[in-house]
């Protein structure tokens, strides 16, 4: 979408164009409809940039964490023709609790970032199981359960309710 294209129209000259919005077929996906819009080339514009992850953080491989992708695109300002692909966020050095915000980004003088400067793109993280582990309790006692060595599970305590064999064996009135 955010792909300049050279616009021919019968009876006028050539326009430098963006799509607006289009609209495909659903069984056969063929472009049915386009909504274009003519551009100042001098003048900058707002447009969604993917962001692409480069690298393995080091809190995945030494510490057990997980790379979370929490913001994929960014809104950035620049000119027509300075639109980038993509930006790249480097995160081989991420260690655990250690994120990549908006305001993180290498700056570039041919755009400049719209989205909010403390918009988390990425973050290592304790995954859910071993935290839920690390912070659970019996609810019958009130007291903290074992936690397990790290890379096995505890066992829950199991209580038995219900009736004991004598209350199974007597005869109903």
């Amino acid at each position: 979408m955010d792909t300049l294209i050279n616009l021919k129209l019968d009876g006028s000259g050539e326009s430098r164009v963006m799509v607006r919005d289009y609209q495909l077929d659903p069984v056969t996906h063929q472009l049915l409809h386009a909504d274009f819009y003519q551009l100042a080339m001098d003048k900058a514009i707002i447009v969604s940039v993917p962001i692409v992850i480069k690298g393995e953080p080091a809190g995945v491989k030494q510490q057990g964490g997980l790379l979370d992708f929490v913001t994929r695109e960014i809104q950035v300002q620049c000119l027509p023709t300075d639109i980038p692909e993509h930006i790249d966020i480097d995160v081989s050095e991420l260690m655990l609790h250690q994120s990549v915000r908006v305001k993180d980004l290498a700056t570039d003088p041919k755009w400049k970032a719209i989205t909010d400067g403390e918009t988390m793109l990425v973050h290592v993280v304790v995954p859910k199981a071993e935290e839920a582990a690390a912070t659970a309790t019996t609810e019958a006692e009130g007291v903290a359960a074992p936690v397990a060595a790290a890379g096995t599970t505890a066992e829950p305590e199991v209580i038995k309710k219900g009736k004991t064999e004598k209350e199974e064996e007597a005869p109903k009135k």
